[in-house]
């Protein structure tokens, strides 16, 4: 039969104690060796009988070492608490202020927006009065800052879309000239050609000139030329005129 639970409670016979404090130390050693082993973990032991004799042990050499870790572990951990609780403190102290800070902004900024003005008394009211002076300057500060970096970015668009202009005006100027000297010298090769080829009679239309008429006659009748002498006579030598003055005045006139 396997053995029943035992009842944890402290063994009145004295005998049956000290004979289970042997055993339960020897499994406890037994135990920590183990531990200690197979976990690669330092064990310290230490067990006081209830006559007050010491059995103790360690994986290491010498347990003051492992005592010693053992304060300074217990030590750092006692400092670490306090400070934990110093912080939480101060924690909860900076958490007041922060609220406090936050509940005056907003405060302030329904101020700003017009709102809960009533409580107000003349200074505050004049406070809130030149920081909103101080704020509508420092707006239009701004916006008179980004006007003018917009402008300054405008004007070097603009001087760019001049330049680009004038490159493409240059360009068609070129590409125009290069058309007319192509057209010129294919105008020159084709007269070049005409004058170079022998003229085809078959294709090449000839230009006469007409006749001339002939010339009228120049058989005139004698009637004609003597009517055409007399007519130059009459127009050469004018007739003598006759005169009708008296001789008396000639006389006169010849003295």
């Amino acid at each position: 039969m396997g053995r029943g639970r035992v009842q944890l409670k402290r063994i009145e016979n004295k005998i049956s104690r000290q004979v289970t404090f042997s055993k339960r130390r020897t499994g406890l050693q037994k135990k920590a060796k183990e531990i200690s082993v197979l976990c690669d973990a330092e064990v310290g032991l230490i067990v006081f009988s209830s006559k007050g004799k010491l059995f103790d042990y360690s994986t290491d050499s010498c347990m003051e070492n492992i005592l010693e870790r053992y304060e300074r572990y217990t030590s750092a951990e006692r400092n670490v608490v306090p400070l934990e609780a110093k912080m939480r403190g101060s924690w909860v102290i900076e958490h007041t202020k922060l609220t406090g800070k936050i509940e005056a902004l907003q405060k302030n900024i329904r101020n700003l927006a017009g709102e809960g003005l009533d409580p107000l008394n003349i200074k505050e009211l004049q406070y809130l009065e030149k920081q909103l002076d101080n704020a509508l300057r420092r707006i239009r500060d701004k916006k008179n800052q980004v006007m003018r970096v917009s402008i300054a970015e405008m004007r070097k668009k603009e001087k760019h879309l001049q330049d680009q202009n004038c490159l493409l005006a240059k360009k068609q100027i070129q590409e125009n000239e290069r058309d007319l000297v192509e057209q010129q010298m294919v105008w020159g090769q084709q007269q070049q050609q005409k004058l170079a080829s022998p003229p085809n009679m078959t294709t090449t239309a000839t230009f006469m000139l007409p006749e001339p008429l002939p010339y009228p006659s120049l058989a005139i009748s004698s009637s004609y030329h003597a009517r055409q002498t007399t007519e130059d006579n009459s127009t050469q030598a004018p007739p003598p005129m006759t005169s009708s003055i008296p001789s008396w005045m000639l006389s006169d006139l010849n003295g």
